[in-house]
């Protein structure tokens, strides 16, 4: 049985050539140490923009704050949620290693197309001007309209394309090397979910430190110069460890499956009255394009349990019929119970999305802040896109320690294999964003107050305040994110079916996405209502001081709150399907 187990597993897994991965040939530590490198240089080259791009349209395209600020949210939005698009490729038609290659092939071209506007004056929008009337000067600035916004658009959302596909494929790329029928496996690969996050501040650091650094020194032609180089490396190093990699086969489009089995159900149950053959299970219709090779890797996975049958959402078990209405609606037991799976998950995967809507704020509003502080230590000036380096290095050192030091120590405590399990770090992270935005609200009292009593509230002065008052939010929203995003991805890996782990994994970008839509929702939202009484909007004008986002942050603290409430009702709820108590 345990030989018919590993044939299984290696008729699942593919070459880069596509041909049979040959155990202890293929993947393993030395294929996913590749990935994380690859992840490095592809996060450094994502970063070095993204973090400092409200200072580049504001100073340089001319946006307003909060225009800018929308603009920022609603880019870095679509990157992540194009990780749902790359996850599916990968999961129904291409394979992870073809699709990280094709994004990071777009990407460059994006990178490309930024790099020439920010070089050549002619596709840039004209400087400043400033007019002399009676005795008084006035100044303003043209923001970027048509084909020069074409082309910076045009940039940007290639650049966000390739993100996501980078991101919907990479980290499930490098959790297939590691055997799960094997327990040392399923913890290397833990691991590996730990180290990936480890990896993504590493590229962080190198981001908001030099390639900053070299934005507001150099010109942005260098800064989204570094970035193109960066990716082109990326993909050369991922390239040199294409020998040890190994692949899952594509199974056909999960999402096929899932609208299939929620049609039968509700056709069943809407318009037969026969009685369904719960009992009998068909195996894997051959026209789902789902079964072969990949079907016989779940069958063998973590000893799989999707044809035991789930108590909950027993109305999809009426999708399965001796006799359905066409040959389309035919279901099986094993994808009714792999659909359940995955809508498990979803309460989770929507109560994660406030949190990061909170992460938003550090590279829109809490940047803005910033800059109208006092941004030197020493003699040394700190550019205050460089403020996420607080949380990336408490990262770097917290990622090691967790996965050698806790981590270990709570499997002996608890005597299981998970020892933390991933919703308790996932509701880690999402109390921490409460104290978050606590803290961010207290700040920006303190902020304004400083202004307030040096006369300072109309001026565009820096601030005698220290920008190191900032900082306190991005640690605690940066241990957050470690904790959630390390959590929610190998939550979503492990729990789901072998064919969807691609997609389900991108669900951990998609949160991501929506949290960043969510947060220019919000910011015209309170617009809306605060301007509909009467009074001036709280998020509104080119003078952050004028801005009311205490208030603001105060009101993501109590939303955070109600939000942390609602996921522990549903964690509580939630029984894994892969838990395992270790030997």
């Amino acid at each position: 049985m345990e030989e018919a187990q590993q044939v299984s597993e290696r008729e699942a897994y593919v070459d880069w050539r596509n041909r049979l991965a040959i155990k202890g040939h293929h993947g393993g530590v030395r294929a996913a140490s590749c990935v994380l490198v690859v992840e490095i240089l592809e996060n450094l080259a994502y970063l070095a923009n993204a973090s400092n791009l409200v200072i580049y349209l504001s100073k340089y395209m001319h946006f307003s704050p909060s225009s800018s600020a929308n603009t920022v949210t609603t880019f870095m939005g679509t990157s992540f949620l194009l990780a749902v698009l790359g996850g599916f490729l990968s999961d129904a038609f291409f394979t992870t290693y073809s699709i990280f290659l094709i994004s990071a092939a777009i990407e460059f071209m994006g990178l490309i197309i930024l790099t020439v506007q920010a070089h050549l004056p002619s596709v840039q929008p004209p400087t400043c001007f400033s007019t002399a009337t009676a005795g008084t000067t006035t100044t303003g600035c043209h923001e970027v309209k048509g084909a020069k916004a074409a082309i910076l658009f045009t940039g940007l959302y290639l650049v966000a394309l390739g993100v996501g596909g980078i991101k919907g494929s990479l980290p499930p790329h490098g959790a297939e090397q590691f055997d799960e029928n094997t327990e040392e496996g399923r913890k290397r690969r833990s691991i590996f979910f730990n180290y990936y996050v480890f990896c993504l501040s590493c590229g962080a650091l190198i981001a908001v430190t030099f390639a900053v650094w070299i934005e507001d020194n150099k010109g942005w032609q260098w800064g989204f110069g570094v970035s193109t180089i960066s990716i082109l490396f990326s993909a050369l190093v991922f390239l040199l460890g294409s020998a040890t990699y190994r692949t899952k086969v594509p199974a056909g489009s999960p999402i096929t499956i899932i609208f299939k089995v929620l049609t039968a159900a509700v056709y069943n149950k809407s318009f037969l009255t026969k009685p369904h053959n719960t009992a009998m299970d068909r195996g894997t219709s051959p026209s789902t394009g789902i079964g072969n090779n990949v079907e016989e890797a779940t069958n063998s996975n973590q000893n799989d349990d999707t044809e035991t049958g789930t108590q909950d959402l027993k109305f999809l078990d009426m999708a399965v019929r001796d006799d359905p209405v066409h040959q389309s609606l035919e279901c099986t037991k094993k994808q009714v119970e792999e659909v359940k799976i995955v809508l498990r998950t979803i309460p989770i995967f929507a109560s994660t999305v406030m949190l990061n809507c909170c992460l938003a704020q550090l590279s829109t509003f809490s940047i803005q802040q910033a800059a109208t502080m006092n941004t030197h230590i020493g003699t040394l000036r700190v550019p205050p896109a460089s403020l996420p380096v607080f949380p990336v290095v408490f990262t770097m050192i917290l990622a090691p320690v967790y996965s050698h030091l806790l981590l270990p120590f709570a499997r002996k405590i608890t005597k299981t294999e998970m020892g933390i399990t991933h919703l308790q770090r996932i509701g880690t992270g999402l109390a921490m964003s409460v104290a978050a935005m606590a803290v961010a609200a207290i700040v920006e009292m303190k902020r304004k107050r400083v202004a307030a009593e040096h006369e300072l509230t109309n001026s565009t002065e820096s601030l005698p305040i220290t920008f190191l008052w900032i900082a306190l939010q991005y640690l605690f929203l940066g241990s957050a994110d470690l904790f959630s995003l390390a959590g929610l991805m190998e939550f979503f890996f492990t729990e789901a079916p072998v064919s969807m782990r691609s997609l389900a994994t991108a669900l951990s970008w998609a949160s991501l996405a929506m949290g960043y839509y969510l947060s220019s929702v919000l910011v015209s939202i309170v617009n809306g209502v605060t301007g509909y009484f009467g009074r001036t909007p709280w998020l509104v004008g080119n003078n952050l001081n004028h801005y009311h986002l205490e208030r603001f942050y105060w009101l993501m603290c109590v939303l955070s709150g109600l939000n942390l409430l609602h996921y522990l009702f549903w964690a509580n709820r939630y029984e894994y399907r892969s838990t395992k108590t270790s030997n």
